[in-house]
């Protein structure tokens, strides 16, 4: 689920709230720091928990209307497609899926049924649920084809779900787009034959992606006396004030990597931290960053300080 460039921004958001001095005493914000990784696989589950909400609130309106006093034919035997939806039905008898939900305590929708009212409300008014509901009968290919829409189409862009999740917790915002991504994924690969933990993806890719975080964390706030002078040293005819925090972050983070992290390309650590400058600091940051870097990069290379190795890691 988590990429490197994820890992490489909850790290810059820990350095960026981390105040204090190069002290090794640092472990409740390295504790911060796994904390707002791991709270990424909260807003997995909670996600995901919509889909079996929706369904439950769907088959609730259909029982009130059968019991209707004045009730219609259509009404008395509806037609219940999207409530038997396979892939919405493997997702409810998920025990994997199950047991994680009750682990992590996402019971959110159980106490802010609004929400989940709204993007019920979404769907069935949607053009793809009334294209779906003009037959009663569909294939697993179609079940799924239909969940893949309808999350890409009408949950994930929902402004009041958006807007539950930034009240909740401020970091979700930054998650959003990975987890999004990771259960459109997870959606289009799905078949019927996959196995019932389909649906528990790992948060990291491997033990070598959650040891790159720690790493590269410790490291940046270990060493910043050598990173802020190298930065100075570059930086001589730019005020201090000018520079904005997040881009001195950015440099103190980038630089440690160059030093310390040897299979990484060089222009793989150049390029994503340009593009989190892009995203995260003013209009200006990745220009400003990328030229100072450019020079240390070259300067490594003059005096021999490189540390890369491997094929085409200059």
């Amino acid at each position: 689920m988590l990429n490197r460039r994820h890992i490489r921004v909850k790290v810059m958001q820990t350095i960026y709230a981390f105040k204090g001095s190069e002290s090794d005493d640092f472990s409740k914000n390295q504790k911060f720091l796994l904390f707002s990784i791991d709270n990424m696989y909260n807003l997995y589950l909670l996600l995901i928990s919509l889909f079996l909400e929706v369904q439950k609130k769907a088959e609730d309106h259909l029982q009130k209307k059968q019991k209707a006093h004045l009730a219609t034919q259509e009404d008395k035997n509806p037609n219940k497609k999207f409530v038997n939806n396979q892939l919405l039905m493997m997702l409810q008898e998920s025990i994997p899926l199950k047991n994680q939900l009750e682990i992590y305590k996402v019971n959110n929708w159980e106490l802010d049924t609004e929400y989940v009212e709204i993007i019920f409300k979404a769907i069935i008014s949607s053009d793809l649920y009334k294209d779906y509901m003009k037959t009663r009968v569909s294939d697993f290919k179609e079940d799924k084809e239909f969940l893949v829409d309808i999350f890409k189409d009408v949950i994930a862009p929902n402004d009041k779900l958006y807007e539950y999740i930034e009240d909740k917790n401020l970091t979700w915002l930054d998650d959003l787009p990975t987890v999004n991504t990771t259960i459109l994924k997870l959606l289009r690969k799905v078949k019927v034959s996959s196995p019932d933990t389909h649906f528990i993806p790992k948060l990291y890719k491997d033990q070598e992606d959650k040891q790159f975080a720690i790493d590269l964390f410790k490291k940046t706030v270990l060493n910043q006396t050598v990173l802020n002078n190298e930065i100075e040293q570059k930086t001589q005819n730019w005020d201090s004030d000018r520079i904005a925090n997040v881009d001195f972050v950015l440099l103190q983070m980038a630089i440690c990597e160059l030093h310390n992290f040897p299979s990484i390309p060089v222009k793989v650590t150049i390029n994503e931290y340009l593009e989190i400058a892009k995203e995260y600091s003013t209009p200006k940051s990745s220009i400003f960053i990328n030229g100072i870097l450019d020079k240390l990069v070259k300067e490594y290379e003059i005096d021999g300080k490189h540390s890369k190795i491997g094929r085409g890691l200059m």
